[in-house]
């Protein structure tokens, strides 16, 4: 039987961040959360901080960081860039052996023109999604070491825009589509949570992907010219999914400290709850994106990339 349907948690599309926290305390763990100085990373960092988690910040712009999370309490900040291999395992290293008992994959850019790494990975597939599959190897030891650990990958309803195509995931014979594009980096996301839970729930490692809603107003739009972006804008207020950042966040914290989600995991959640699946429509989640067959495949296309 699959837990990919609602539990019901009993929080709403307009539920914060700060109310699914409620008054629970987070002193003594620790979390990652990749770009959580600015938007919905942003507010992550300040719910999982105010509730006394040590929370590191690993920032591909440093003086950004610094900047936005000024006179924050129990954040430090790090240097990585999830496009670049040798900053990942660099960062690790500095992590060391201490346990980590969260870790967030919310980093990630939208609708960029075409590009690749060094590698000859499409941009938006190496930072989204192999940049957190190489980090979360490199992290194994310490989540297994917190004896009950999560991992939360921030996909997005976007994945419904494309599978992962296996024959060619880096544009290189078919004609690049900046939105395809993301939507596969999306998918991806959702098929690295589904096989890490199934590799590593027995370490007492469970994870989950989500879509946050729509939140236009932070750096994730950079890309969209005016009226691209008021056409999404425009789709996101007629389909009910625009949100603010506060609201955002909401389902990372959710899915990072709700009790509601002991010994579950493998699964996408949207609007503070567990999706459902659909093959069709403006919300859920479509089959091919939680498909074991595909997460598996995935993985083991991820792992080449990884030096």
């Amino acid at each position: 039987m699959t837990a990919q349907h609602p539990l019901p948690s009993g929080f709403r599309a307009t539920t914060t961040a700060r109310e699914v926290i409620g008054h629970q305390r987070l002193d003594g763990k620790t979390a990652i959360v990749t770009g959580g100085y600015a938007g919905i990373g942003l507010e992550t960092t300040r719910v999982l901080a105010g509730a006394g988690a040590k929370v590191i910040v690993p920032a591909r712009d440093v003086p950004k960081a610094r900047k936005a999370l000024a006179g924050l309490a129990n954040v430090t900040i790090d240097s990585l860039d999830l496009g670049a291999p040798d900053t990942i395992d660099a960062f690790a290293t500095r992590f060391g052996d201490r346990p980590l008992h969260l870790l967030v994959a919310n980093a990630g850019i939208m609708a960029a023109p075409l590009s690749r790494d060094a590698r000859g990975l499409e941009s938006q597939l190496a930072v989204n999604h192999v940049g957190h599959f190489q980090l979360l190897m490199r992290m194994l030891g310490p989540l297994r070491r917190a004896s009950g650990a999560r991992v939360v990958a921030l996909s997005s309803r976007g994945h419904v825009r494309s599978a992962f195509d296996f024959d060619d995931p880096n544009f290189e014979r078919r004609p690049y589509d900046k939105m395809i594009a993301y939507g596969q980096s999306k998918t991806a996301n959702v098929l690295f949570a589904i096989e890490a839970d199934r590799r590593y729930a027995r370490d007492g490692i469970r994870a989950f992907a989500l879509h946050p809603g729509a939140i236009l107003e932070t750096d994730l739009a950079r890309n969209f010219d005016p009226d691209e972006l008021e056409r999404v804008i425009e789709r996101a207020r007629r389909i009910g999914s625009m949100k603010t950042v506060e609201q955002g966040a909401a389902t990372t914290i959710w899915c990072a400290t709700s009790p509601q989600l002991a010994n579950l995991g493998g699964v996408y959640c949207e609007n503070c709850d567990i999706a459902e699946t659909k093959p069709d429509g403006d919300d859920g989640v479509r089959p091919y994106a939680i498909d074991p067959a595909n997460a598996e495949r995935l993985w083991t296309w991820s792992e080449r990339w990884i030096p």
